[in-house]
């Protein structure tokens, strides 16, 4: 539970200190006091989001600290540790920073972390229970997500979901599959039938490289052959050729070496131009000789080039793009084989199905079970609260299909009067019988909760009288098994509470200094005062003081 909040620099409180005890804490003061602030305050430590303008006016920061004991907490405690967020064994320290740059700093026991693990945490320690909640009670979304937290099965129905929209999925591609199997069709026919094409053809990167060189050469092999010849001539076998030159003028240096050695060098490189040129005529002539005129082996490259230009131009490809659009078809004729397999599809899509409607099942068995529950205690609650021979029942609308949250929409509906028929409860209830049903089903729901602390925020707004003692003893009671702190403007609620803490504003204009509140634990005769203001408003009368005396005796026997 809750056992300690300090707020410092919040809004138009400056610093506030709070011991907090087990049962029932009613919270009572002026309207416009800052009683609400309380409640901001607490959940921006369970990780709520803030903002600078939170931060009270003049101040660098605002901050917050909320320390909880752990013993009615074991599976916070079991989360701090698989989290590393471990402290103290028996508390745990919730404190939050808003800065005005608009940062916010978090922290758990000592620990830095993220808005979303502080509000992990906050899950397990404290349920807020708005004055707007009868409104948003009207919608079909919450009622659903109210019953299945009664009923403890929010994990299954967000399984359901998952299931549901897995199946979906299969469903989709399957007629997907279905609508374009002609077009699918069509498509593997073209890309056999280009395959085929290319295929006969016989094309790789390779021969493509080789085509054109021989068709280079092909083309100038006369060129080439006459200049072989004239590079023959003009080497060794003209009358004046190079080579028999080059052996007379290495011959007649030769026989000079023995009168003068200076000419070796020479000599060396004559040799070695000997040698060289030697082997460009033997070179020569074998390409010479390798050299064929035939012109029908250049019409047979010149066709194969025509053959794979001609295709390259009928694909709007270049001729050495060829062998990569040859892979490229084979892939998209390969996946689209695998996109055909409409029978796989088929078996995924039963698969998901079966799995939807075995979890979906499972869920509509416990929202029938818990719906017969709800409705029971709720009904058993209105007698109670000025709505005798009232019912209300959680109807299961089946849904043909079904749906991503379950077989059946959930459906609060309610009757104010015995013999008329139940409708829905944004139909048959007005505001006040709205406000006293949305009451018990919260007062209802918390009892099934492990949430330690519940604090109930001015949600007996529209009720009165009779009812608003009947409510404060339903408060009462809950704060005997929960730690409650309940906001309220009727003193027959603030009678009902075992504690009472009274917020007062202040506002000092001659010193011009900025109002503040400040939150005051009250001992039984400032009990009596306050619950006389809230009866008699500006003035108090005696008899109103005995009133509220009375009202505080009988609150503390009917318990």
């Amino acid at each position: 539970m809750l056992k300690h909040l300090s707020i410092k620099d919040f809004v138009i409180v400056d610093r506030i200190a709070l011991d907090f005890e087990s049962g029932f804490t009613v919270l009572t003061g002026e309207t416009g006091a800052g009683k609400s602030i309380l409640i901001d305050a607490l959940s921006l430590a369970l990780g709520e989001r803030g903002d600078a303008g939170q931060i009270r006016h003049g101040c660098e920061r605002a901050e917050i600290n909320a320390t909880f004991d752990l013993q009615q907490a074991l599976e916070l405690s079991r989360w701090l540790d698989e989290n590393d967020l471990q402290g103290d064994p028996e508390s745990c320290l919730m404190r939050r920073i808003l800065e005005t740059n608009g940062r916010s700093r978090n922290y758990i026991n000592g620990h830095a972390v993220t808005l979303q693990q502080m509000r992990a945490a906050g899950e397990f320690l404290v349920s807020i229970h708005s004055q707007h909640a009868h409104q948003s009670l009207l919608h079909k979304d919450a009622q659903r997500e109210l019953l299945d937290a009664f009923a403890g099965c929010v994990e299954l129905a967000h399984g359901v979901k998952t299931t549901y929209q897995r199946w979906q999925d299969c469903r989709q591609q399957r007629i997907a599959m279905e609508q374009h199997a002609a077009e699918s069709q069509d498509k593997r026919g073209q890309l056999e039938w280009q395959l085929q094409e290319l295929t006969a053809l016989n094309f790789n990167g390779d021969e493509w490289r080789t085509l054109q060189a021989d068709h280079s050469r092909l083309s100038h092999v006369a060129s080439l052959l006459a200049a072989a010849e004239a590079s023959l001539d003009a080497l060794s076998e003209s009358e004046s050729a190079l080579l028999p030159q080059l052996i007379a003028v290495n011959a007649q240096l030769q026989h000079l070496l023995e009168y003068d050695a200076q000419l070796k060098p020479i000599t060396d490189l004559l040799d070695a131009a000997h040698i060289q040129l030697q082997e460009s005529v033997y070179e020569l002539k074998h390409y010479r000789q390798s050299l064929d005129l035939d012109p029908h082996m250049l019409q047979e490259v010149e066709q194969r080039l025509s053959a794979i230009h001609v295709t390259a131009r009928k694909f709007r490809t270049a001729p050495e793009e060829l062998s990569a659009l040859i892979e490229s078809l084979q892939q998209q004729l390969t996946a689209l084989g695998c996109d055909a397999d409409i029978g796989h599809l088929q078996m995924l899509e039963t698969v998901a199905q079966a799995e939807y409607l075995q979890q979906a099942n499972a869920l509509s068995a416990i929202r029938l079970k818990a719906g017969e529950t709800l409705s029971q205690q709720v009904s058993d609650a209105m007698q109670t609260l000025a709505m005798a021979g009232g019912a209300f029942s959680v109807a299961l609308l089946p849904l043909e299909q079904g749906a991503a949250n379950g077989l059946e929409q959930i459906e609060f509906q309610v009757t104010a009067h015995r013999g008329l028929p139940l409708r829905p409860l944004a139909k048959a209830a007005s505001g006040g019988e709205l406000s006293r049903i949305s009451l018990a089903i919260q007062v209802i729901t918390s009892k099934v909760g492990t949430v330690p602390t519940l604090i109930f925020d001015e949600v007996d707004v529209g009720i009165g009288g009779k009812v608003a003692e009947i409510v404060g003893q339903l408060l009462r009671t809950l704060g005997k098994e929960r730690q409650v702190l309940c906001i309220t403007h009727l003193p027959q609620v603030a009678a009902a509470g075992d504690h009472h803490w009274q917020v007062i504003k202040f506002s000092d204009d001659l010193k011009n200094r900025p109002a503040y509140s400040q939150i005051n634990v009250l001992n039984p005769p400032q009990r009596i005062e306050e619950i006389a203001r809230m009866l008699g408003g500006v003035n108090i009368t005696e008899t109103t003081r005995q009133h509220a005396a009375e009202m505080l005796q009988y609150g503390a026997k009917a318990s």
